[in-house]
């Protein structure tokens, strides 16, 4: 069984499937795009992200915040149940003493909504991926 999105036409195979109808083209348009509930979270991670890479290029990729400088830094992403941070198999290896209690997996760092974000960690995290990352 199928299921067309009455807002924009696309066809699903799961019923009220989450999409974006237009999708986001900046980072504002983006959280905007976000239930209400977890937009704060989503700007309190952009804060901490923009404020360790302010030299880094804020855009959209894979539609999801995306953050480079020569090369992709680091993307989050909101999901259900939490934040999907995005910093790489590295970076998650290099933190996974100071990750322990989350959910981590492929590279990802999955930040509950019910859970303070560990600011001062996810800085060290963002500034890691700069150095091994950028150019």
């Amino acid at each position: 069984m199928t299921w067309k999105c009455p807002k924009c036409g696309r066809v699903f195979s799961r019923r009220d499937q989450a999409h974006y109808c237009v999708k986001p083209q900046t980072v504002d348009e983006y959280i905007n795009a976000q239930d209400e509930a977890v937009q704060p979270r989503l700007r309190e991670l952009r804060a901490i992200i923009q404020q360790a890479l302010p030299d880094a290029e804020e855009y959209i990729a894979w539609s999801m915040p995306t953050y480079r400088k020569g090369n992709n830094l680091i993307h989050f992403a909101a999901a259900k149940q939490h934040i999907g941070l995005y910093a790489g198999e590295d970076a998650v290896n290099t933190f996974a003493e100071e990750l322990n209690g989350y959910d981590v997996r492929k590279g990802t760092i999955r930040l509950p909504y019910d859970r303070a974000l560990p600011a001062e960690l996810l800085t060290r995290i963002a500034v890691w991926c700069r150095d091994a990352y950028g150019r």
